[in-house]
């Protein structure tokens, strides 16, 4: 499931760099007590929670559907790999 999450979490990292901010501060304004919940984001161990992906969408000033084409995309992509099937032509 690892790499169904990696690049959405290397997505966030590189937008909460851009908005000048720490995985602390992040966790902060998210309600954890710890950064370590951001690096689990970010490394792509875990998706965040779709309450709290709400929030990182604001909290970074993104595009709402950018977020979730890359998310349907990873999924499919998964899905397909793991089903056996090919991809889909474009």
């Amino acid at each position: 499931m690892k790499e169904l999450f990696q690049v959405l979490g290397e997505f966030l990292q590189s937008k909460r760099i851009k908005a000048g901010l720490s995985q602390g501060d992040v966790a902060t304004k998210l309600g954890y007590s710890s950064p370590q919940f951001i690096s689990n984001f970010e490394r792509g161990l875990c998706a965040p929670p779709l309450n709290k992906l709400k929030l990182l969408v604001q909290l970074y000033d993104l595009n709402g559907e950018e977020v979730m084409k890359l998310m349907l995309k990873e999924h499919e992509k998964h899905l397909r790999k793991s089903l056996n099937l090919k991809a889909k032509k474009k």
